[in-house]
């Protein structure tokens, strides 16, 4: 293997990171109460255009908390697509409801067109509720998520969810910077739109507080509630009275602080990010085969990864082959997620006409997509994915 070596995806770290750490440690205030907390959940908000927002101690943790103060409990049932890190899934189950999957579409995330199938063909709406026919469940709520940093087509989304009562959470956590560029939503952010977004910071995110996550939402009841349960529901402080199950879901501010700083970079970043995409683009478009997966025509990308589809018949190698060449001359590469309702835990649940997905999984791999990535780099990676090119 070649001693050159380029990640997937690291954190770039250059900005007042260490001043701002620092002056946690300077002040002694460290833990999940400061003023770096507030800045950053102030700062979130504002960038947003949320009216509010709850650190978190991760994105799951985020989506643990939208689920509960949305009500959404035993034996309800969620709409999430099947292709998605599986996060989204598992805070469904910590609530006691049941994954519903969905297929996936050309852009990888979740079909709005199928969803509006599976209601009509395999639920029926009465006294304000969806239910499905098959389970005798109450459908509550719809995770949409943004996967790669390519928004969900919400237009057409939101229109659905409100025809048949569905709370939608939006899993953000791979998006922060995305928006729509035309439709009800023009110049909206992601996480905006639905009525809670959850985003994750992540080692590997567009900006990273090494762990972290945020719930946003203009509901100011939500927004009341998020922050009591995600500081151990502490009725009195003092008396140590808890009335309801809480969890210790809050940001450090430590954590905070490196947040507040990479928010200040972020626009920055995503600058680069696009800029990388198209040197992809173009290069890669000149081999036969392959093709990156851009942005729909209704939004703007913040293009977290780079996917490339890869048709092995004409490229030569499959997407795990392509996978295991690039890893061998040094370059990380990963394929997308197994697909959720094939992951052990959710064979048995409902799945509806996984098609895409399916083929999506056997032809995408994402590429190195780091901020600090040189057009050199680019170069280098294109140049090895060449040398394994079908000869003509």
């Amino acid at each position: 293997m070649s001693d050159i070596k380029i990640p997937l995806s690291e954190p770039c770290i250059g900005g007042n990171e260490w001043r701002y750490i620092k002056d946690c440690l300077d002040s002694g205030w460290v833990s999940s109460v400061g003023k770096y907390v507030d800045k950053f959940e102030d700062q979130l908000a504002a960038y947003v255009g949320t009216k509010y927002a709850v650190a978190c101690v991760n994105g799951t943790a985020a989506l643990h908390i939208s689920l509960l103060i949305s009500g959404v409990g035993l034996h309800d049932e969620v709409l999430v697509p099947t292709l998605t890190f599986i996060a989204p899934v598992n805070t469904i189950k910590y609530v006691g409801a049941e994954p519903v999957f969905m297929d996936c579409d050309d852009y990888l995330n979740i079909d709005v067109g199928k969803v509006e199938q599976f209601i009509k063909n395999e639920c029926v709406f009465k006294k304000g509720q969806l239910i499905n026919k098959r389970s005798k469940r109450s459908v509550k709520a719809i995770i949409p998520v943004h996967i790669f940093g390519s928004p969900v087509d919400m237009n057409a989304l939101i229109g659905l969810a409100k025809k048949y009562n569905l709370t939608i959470i939006e899993d953000a956590t791979e998006s922060l910077g995305s928006f729509f560029v035309n439709g009800k939503f023009k110049n909206k952010m992601t996480g905006a739109v639905g009525q809670i977004g959850c985003f994750s910071f992540n080692g590997n995110k567009i900006i990273t507080t090494g762990g972290g996550g945020m719930l946003v939402t203009n509901d100011p009841q939500l927004a009341k509630k998020a922050r009591y349960l995600t500081t151990q529901a502490k009725d009195s402080a003092i008396k140590y009275i808890h009335n309801e199950i809480g969890y210790n879901y809050r940001l450090t501010n430590v954590q905070a602080a490196m947040g507040v700083a990479q928010l200040e970079r972020l626009s920055a970043y995503i600058k680069i990010k696009r800029k990388n995409f198209k040197l992809y683009e173009q290069m890669l478009g000149e081999i036969d085969g392959l093709q990156m997966i851009n942005e729909p025509d209704y939004a703007s990308s913040n293009f977290w990864f780079y996917s490339l589809i890869i048709d092995a018949k004409i490229y030569g190698k499959t997407n795990f082959e392509l996978m295991k060449a690039l890893n061998n001359h040094g370059i990380q590469a990963r394929p997308l997620w197994y697909l959720n309702h094939k992951q052990k835990p959710y064979k048995k649940n409902q799945s509806y006409k996984i098609e895409k997905a399916e083929k999506y999984y056997n032809q995408v791999l994402n590429l190195p997509c780091s901020i600090n990535l040189s057009e050199k780099d680019i170069k280098r990676v294109v140049g090895v994915i060449q040398k394994y090119a079908k000869k003509q």
